[in-house]
């Protein structure tokens, strides 16, 4: 038999959900027949797996060393157990080590190690114990795109393992993530769920538009007033680019995604040539795939050094003159609303992030 204390970052969430993270290695109907057999119990008593684990649960499983192993995905134990059961005949029995105490595989740590390393310019804005906001430099994923990647998540895992915020046990059921995307060339502002509550909090924060997210940008032309601006915004896979349109005809383009963006000039300027530029404030209000890029280019004001939606001769001589290669978007401010309960520390704050250097200097070369 095994048995597992339930930590504050597998409360709140159902008994089931957190078997399959548990036994990542077992199906579901396996799990529901351990669960009707009473081979897992909670409390001592039979569960349906609907159940919602509280801080100090105790799940049992009368399950055999080997067949708890196997179902863990722990290939290091299942070597330890055949050991000692090859051992046992030589030496007298002995308690096989607890479950919770076995280390996490050497090569996942490896990568939290390295990404935590190798990726740098990477800053906590501000932490609590269910929080973290980061400041994500350019060039940097937020999460992985392929399984070689080291990405913003990676970072997020290494940081908390190095600051002892989260234990090696405690990654078994649980992992911190990011729980807001930013593109690879877009900087800034990226919310994480340090706890299994922060991450709840965060995504519903998220989710049902209760927090305000602002970012900084440089557009061509001049938008001399604010605009809020709504569409669809359709996607093109092949490409992997998004086109915007004023609505969706349904049955012609049936993958429109509803997207509002406000704007807010700060100060636009002239050049010699008379070409212009603008210094934009923008709320996200909704967050899709390039909504921001999309939506700007739709009206005719493309972001600067994007060549994607952008112009490329104008891109072309931003990056001989200041050896720009991406986007000038930077997720600069996010306004937290009145809140309870997890979220109660952020409370009404303001969480802001520098724009770049580069960013900085190519706004005063051009008077804005």
């Amino acid at each position: 038999m095994q048995s597992v204390i339930i930590g504050k970052n597998q409360a709140g969430q159902r008994l089931d959900k957190f078997l399959h993270k548990y036994l990542q290695e077992a199906g579901t109907s396996f799990l529901y027949k351990m669960l009707r057999k009473k081979n897992i119990t909670l409390n001592g008593k039979k569960a349906e797996g609907k159940e919602i684990l509280s801080l100090g649960d105790e799940v049992k499983f009368f399950f055999s060393e080997e067949t708890f192993f196997k179902f863990r995905g722990q290939e290091f134990a299942e070597q330890q157990y055949e050991a000692s059961k090859h051992a046992a005949s030589e030496q007298p029995a002995r308690k096989p080590a607890a479950a919770s105490s076995s280390p996490l595989r050497a090569d996942g740590l490896a990568e939290y190690s390295l990404a935590y390393k190798k990726l740098s310019d990477i800053h906590v804005l501000y932490e609590d114990e269910n929080i973290v906001a980061l400041d994500k430099p350019v060039g940097v994923l937020t999460q992985k795109a392929a399984p070689g990647d080291l990405s913003l998540n990676e970072w997020l895992v290494g940081y908390l393992l190095t600051s002892k915020a989260i234990t090696e046990e405690e990654l078994r059921s649980f992992h911190p993530s990011v729980c807001n995307r930013l593109d690879r060339n877009t900087s800034g502002i990226v919310l994480c769920g340090k706890s299994l509550a922060g991450t709840q909090a965060l995504s519903h924060a998220i989710k049902e538009r209760t927090l305000r997210k602002f970012y900084r940008t440089i557009c061509a032309g001049v938008l001399s007033e604010s605009a809020d601006l709504k569409g669809y915004l359709i996607k093109d896979n092949a490409s992997n680019k998004v086109r915007i349109m004023p609505e969706v005809i349904w049955g012609q383009e049936k993958n429109g995604d509803f997207i509002h963006t406000k704007c807010r000039p700060i100060k636009s300027c002239r050049q010699e040539g008379g070409i212009s530029f603008t210094l934009l404030e923008i709320e996200l209000i909704t967050g899709k795939t390039h909504q921001i890029r999309a939506h700007l280019a739709h009206i005719g004001h493309p972001l600067i050094g994007d060549n994607k939606y952008g112009s490329r001769k104008q891109n072309q001589l931003f990056m001989e003159r200041f050896g720009l290669r991406n986007q000038l978007l930077h997720a600069y401010r996010v306004e937290f609303p009145k809140e309870s309960g997890v979220l109660a520390p952020l409370r009404d704050r303001i969480i802001t992030a520098p724009c770049p250097e580069f960013f900085t200097e190519i706004q005063k070369s051009l008077r804005l």
